[in-house]
């Protein structure tokens, strides 16, 4: 834990593995939100189990594929006990979350075509927990567009590295101001409004950083990177995939 009552939280990382952890330590941070692209929930609570320990605590979490390929819309959501697909309507998802009374956040919003929108956010203010007002990836005019929806739906912020490569886990996270224990304890802190601050490198490291981000997206998002993911129809979180036993065939956007 970290000195005195503050507890610091990276709130979405992609990526985990001992470089990660090295990071993560350094950086001061007390637990890190653990929630890969394309990635079945069970696998990701074996691996943040693995690499959870007294010194840093990983919480598994899955950023979920609202809608189509060309529209999607995502969230972030945690303490859930069965898995949610991706690529199902975001009602579907927004139900799945409340009936299993997950801890819901909005990641990047308004961020490209991925992020929910202002008005989606009001819609389901009841059920989103937190909103993120930065991370290095986001350009300062999209940081200062998130912090304004923040500010007008009333939802309390968070921030996170949205570290899809380790060096960057670390350079911006959530620091609570109680000193919290468990991940039982960090979900009630983003459910029941918590105090917290913001905290997030500036100047040449986060451009540094926004840049090397950035660069990786490039790569995510070449033809044979969206081929294989996205139009084989063979992503092991496809609301179709037999692993779901046709539970959310109808919720399916394609």
């Amino acid at each position: 834990m970290t000195a005195g009552a503050e507890f610091r939280v990276d709130c979405h990382a992609k990526v985990l593995d001992r470089e990660v952890v090295a990071n993560a330590r350094k950086a001061g941070l007390d637990a890190i939100v653990y929630a890969p692209h394309f990635t079945r929930l069970p696998e990701i609570q074996r691996r943040a189990e693995t690499y959870s320990s007294d010194d840093l605590l990983v919480i598994p979490a899955r950023e979920v594929f609202t809608g189509s390929w060309r529209n999607r819309k995502h969230l972030l959501a945690m303490g859930l006990s069965e898995p949610v697909p991706d690529f199902i309507s975001l009602e579907a998802a927004i139900a799945e979350f409340e009936r299993q009374d997950a801890t819901v956040l909005a990641p990047h919003p308004e961020f490209a075509n991925v992020g929910l929108t202002e008005e989606d956010i009001q819609t389901y203010d009841g059920v989103i927990d937190a909103v993120e007002i930065y991370n290095p990836k986001h350009l300062p005019s999209t940081n200062r567009r998130a912090l304004e929806i923040a500010d007008l739906t009333s939802i309390p912020p968070f921030a996170s590295s949205y570290a899809h490569v380790p060096s960057t886990v670390g350079v911006a996270y959530t620091a609570f101001e109680d000193d919290l224990e468990s991940e039982a304890d960090v979900l009630d802190a983003f459910e029941n409004g918590a105090s917290r601050r913001i905290v997030h490198a500036d100047g040449l490291e986060k451009w540094k950083t926004t840049a090397t981000e950035l660069a990786h997206l490039g790569y995510e998002n070449t033809w044979k990177k969206v081929e294989r993911l996205f139009l084989s129809g063979q992503e092991p979180t496809h609301a179709n995939h037999i692993a779901y036993d046709g539970r959310f065939e109808d919720d399916s956007v394609y």
